[in-house]
């Protein structure tokens, strides 16, 4: 399931996500479930036809995530591989950052990150110009609708109903991704 939340030139997208393999960083070498937020950058396309033709939108490059994560072999709702990602190179995260306030309570944290995003984009190494801090302002009003996503996606990961291994694991077809879900 995907959530995205879209302003004038930044959006927030929250989905829930299943690891199949991660690759071994720090011992974690189990499957992985949970939700995943990022924010990334918008594109509005030209029209391709009237002015009455559907916009086309872009969802660009990642300037930050958060991976509200946790092994499938620890107790649902564990988050004990919760951690954010302050910046990207490209399309490539930067280092983990493990904070144990984002495993006690994810939902409030990820409200306080999103209610500053010019430290967030700050952070990230994007200045905020004008029309950004008024996409501050605007995410700042949608937090709470962000947040409630959030949270239901992580109960519904938590009764096993989102971030569920994908048909054939263990086992019969060859995955084509490591990866299940949107993010």
């Amino acid at each position: 399931m995907l959530y995205a939340f879209g302003f004038g030139r930044v959006s927030v997208l929250v989905s829930d996500l299943y690891f199949v393999d991660p690759a071994p960083l720090d011992g974690q070498d189990s499957a992985e479930r949970g939700v995943r937020l990022e924010v990334r950058m918008l594109e509005r396309g030209e029209l391709k036809g009237s002015i009455y033709s559907a916009q086309p939108i872009g969802i660009g490059q990642p300037v930050w995530r958060a991976d509200l994560l946790e092994s499938v072999e620890s107790p649902p709702g564990s988050l004990d591989r919760a951690h954010h990602h302050p910046a990207f190179t490209g399309w490539e995260p930067g280092h983990r950052v493990f904070d144990q306030r984002l495993s006690a309570s994810p939902v409030a944290w990820v409200g306080e990150q999103l209610s500053d995003l010019r430290a967030l984009l700050s952070r990230a190494g994007i200045e905020t110009d004008e029309p950004l801090a008024a996409d501050a302002e605007s995410l700042r009003g949608c937090v709470p609708e962000i947040l409630a996503a959030v949270a239901g996606l992580l109960a519904r990961v938590k009764a096993g109903e989102l971030g569920t291994a994908p048909d054939g694991v263990p086992g019969a077809a060859p995955l084509i991704s490591a990866r299940v879900g949107w993010l």
